[in-house]
């Protein structure tokens, strides 16, 4: 009777190998770049039983996640503690670590240059730190998930990685994956948002898939990397420009004496073919306000003028002017300039319930509003300083009593943690650009 023969990796093919760790969760996983995306993902696939290795250039988000504490709101300390103290998360700043690793997720900043082109440092310097260290050790799952143009993968991180002579979907495997992280959303975070994923090779999406159904509900796996980039892009470019036409349409209704938010609210009611969005004083965040130039300036690449786009970003970078032309008429009608008032921001995130500053229309106002003489102070309990122009904004814990001093308080950020009846109780004039205030009446109060 003949013996059964007992597998050997050492007889095994590259793919084969990283699946069998992936499977066992013995794949020691790295996150390149520890924010909002990366050390999210980080504690969902500890907790799923992976040794997780977080890689930041940033060494004070080193110290901090390897002291057990966290700096990202939607992850409390009480869950990062226990997965360090375990020895299943850990952090560092030195890439050499990369040698050891089977799979590596990228998630650094892709920010916008001053001309709106895309700024590729962050991932090119992730890219060549990886490929120093990618030759001589176990066959890899490389994962990109910042934000960024078509082609980025292949384009960008292919030719870098083959240089080490290995070949893509044989040797090694490559894929985007877009995140889709929503800062201070209690109902979709990490682990339930859908996960899309696009290789190099069949081989490589059928790789990063089975890395991501570890530890993640629902993996979609799409045909090609470029198809997992362009995804993205859709995503957000479809919500900047339905925010870009009803941002349109208030500087339309304001004109002509109409509430914009009852008009919203009525359309929502049909059951079909609308969706609503709702306008402000500009958009904020990491992806809304940059992911669309990413495809603007890859369609000026290939000789398209991405149009909808343009005028979209248009009208949405001109409504923190809107926003600070409302605050001038409203204390025009009550006899003030304002040069010389006291105006107090109510919320400086970019949206509510959250300590995110990226990108918020706060800052541009504050700016605006500083630039025509004000006295601009704040509140906001999620974020407790902001540097604006190379001074810091005065920030006042009490709203009250600001709002008592303020000629005019202007709400840019509807937090759930302020009593808005008190501030119309104790403010002498409220702008709202957010209808914080829906239903409440006062003449006081002007709407957006």
């Amino acid at each position: 009777m003949s013996t059964p023969t007992v597998s050997s990796t050492a007889t095994m093919a590259p793919a084969e190998v990283l699946k069998d760790k992936i499977r066992n969760r013995t794949a020691k996983v790295g996150i390149v770049g520890l924010g909002y995306v990366g050390l999210p993902l980080a504690v969902e696939f500890a907790q799923a039983g992976f040794d997780v290795i977080g890689i930041d250039i940033a060494q004070a988000k080193v110290d901090e996640l390897n002291k057990g504490i966290s700096y990202i709101q939607d992850i409390p300390t009480a869950t990062l503690a226990p997965l360090v103290s375990s020895g299943k998360l850990k952090a560092t700043s030195d890439y050499s670590i990369v040698a050891e690793l089977d799979t590596i997720n990228v998630c650094v900043p892709t920010p916008l240059g001053k001309t709106k082109d895309p700024d590729m440092s962050f991932i090119m310097n992730a890219a060549e730190e990886i490929a120093k260290h990618f030759g001589g050790g176990p066959s890899k799952l490389i994962l990109l998930e910042s934000t960024t143009y078509p082609g980025t993968t292949e384009e960008v991180l292919l030719p870098l990685l083959e240089k080490s002579g290995q070949k893509v979907g044989v040797d090694f495997f490559l894929c985007f994956s877009p995140e889709r992280v929503d800062p201070g959303n209690p109902k979709y975070q990490t682990k339930n948002i859908p996960k899309v994923v696009g290789g190099i090779t069949p081989t490589c999406t059928e790789m990063g898939a089975l890395f991501y159904s570890q530890a993640l509900d629902t993996v979609i796996p799409v045909a090609s990397s470029q198809v997992a980039e362009m995804v993205k892009l859709l995503e957000n470019t479809f919500r900047m420009i339905n925010i870009g036409l009803v941002n349109e349409l208030a500087v339309m209704c304001d004109r002509m004496g109409i509430n914009v938010w009852e008009v919203i609210d009525a359309a929502a009611t049909k059951p079909f073919g609308f969706m609503p969005f709702y306008p402000g004083p500009g958009l904020g965040g990491h992806c809304i306000p940059i992911d669309p130039y990413y495809l603007s300036w890859k369609a000026k690449q290939s000789g398209i003028e991405a149009r909808f786009i343009e005028l979209a970003g248009q009208i949405n970078g001109d409504m923190p002017h809107f926003a600070v032309q409302k605050v001038q008429n409203a204390l025009n009608d009550v006899s003030k300039p304002v040069k010389g008032s006291h105006i107090h921001i109510v919320g400086v995130a970019y949206k509510r319930n959250i300590d995110d500053v990226r990108e918020s229309p706060a800052l541009d106002v504050i700016h605006l509003l500083e630039k025509r003489g004000a006295t601009v102070t704040y509140s906001d309990p999620y974020v407790p300083s902001i540097r604006l122009e190379g001074h810091r904004v005065a920030h006042a814990e009490d709203l009250m009593s600001n709002a008592v001093k303020a000629d005019c308080c202007v709400i840019i950020t509807d937090h759930t943690d302020f009593d808005y009846d008190g501030l119309i109780s104790n403010a002498k004039l409220i702008v709202d650009t957010r209808n914080a205030l829906k239903g409440r009446k006062s003449d006081k109060i002007v709407r957006l």
